[in-house]
Parts: structure tokens; C-alpha cells; sequence
């Protein structure tokens, strides 16, 4: 079983960016806008978005993305159930490593919902 802290690797993250910010502002913003206008609600709900968003960081093997997209997910509402049904998927389309990081991501959901709903 995973043994992330994903709520301190997010917290790393940002901490460990925050001086790339500074350097790269222009970029940063671009990146934030990119971010913003992919993740609106559109024809596909912010919640589905999410939702591929976490199954390509799952297939991709991103911690940092597993725990970004999970707390994005427990934000907007999203189920276990719903968590359950796309990791089905990823591990379907990535095979055994996806496999270990839909174990990672079911992990950070656990983690992270007690803190959501707490």
C-alpha cells in the first residue's frame, strides 16, 4: 500500500514552485490559464474533467497529479464509487503500473476525505 502523504507532497509542491513563480511569472500565469479554461465546465462537467484528469496522472505515474486531482475531486463532490469505476479503466488501459498508482490514488482519496470531511 502507498505510504505518500499526498496532503504534504501538494504542500511541497507549492512551496517548492513558489521561487519558480517568481522567476517564471508569464509562464506560471500561462500555465494557470491553460489549467482554469480546461478544467471549466463545459460539454464535459468540472467533475469528469477531474475525473480524466486523475486517470492520466494514474497512467502517467504523477504522484504530485494524484494528489492535485483527488483533492480537486473530493471538492467537487465526486463518490468513491465514481473513483472506483474510472481506476477500473486506467488500470484496463495501463496494466500493472497503472495498477499500483490506482492503489496510490485510493490511498490519497482515503487520506484526503477524512481531512474533506472533517
Amino acid at each position: 500500500m502507498s505510504t505518500f502523504d499526498h496532503v504534504g507532497l501538494i504542500h511541497n509542491i507549492n512551496e517548492s514552485l513558489a521561487t519558480f513563480r517568481k522567476a517564471q511569472p508569464e509562464a506560471m500565469r500561462g500555465f494557470a490559464q491553460l489549467a482554469q479554461a480546461s478544467m471549466a465546465e463545459g460539454a464535459i462537467s468540472a467533475k469528469h474533467k477531474e475525473l480524466i484528469a486523475l486517470a492520466i496522472g494514474v497512467s502517467q505515474h504523477c504522484s504530485g497529479c494524484i494528489g492535485f486531482h483527488v483533492k480537486a475531486l473530493l471538492k467537487l463532490g465526486a463518490t468513491r464509487a465514481e473513483l472506483e469505476e474510472m481506476l477500473a479503466v486506467s488500470v484496463y488501459m495501463g496494466g500493472g503500473p497503472s495498477l499500483m498508482y490506482a492503489a496510490e490514488a485510493l490511498k490519497a482519496w482515503d487520506t484526503m476525505a477524512e481531512v474533506h470531511v472533517a
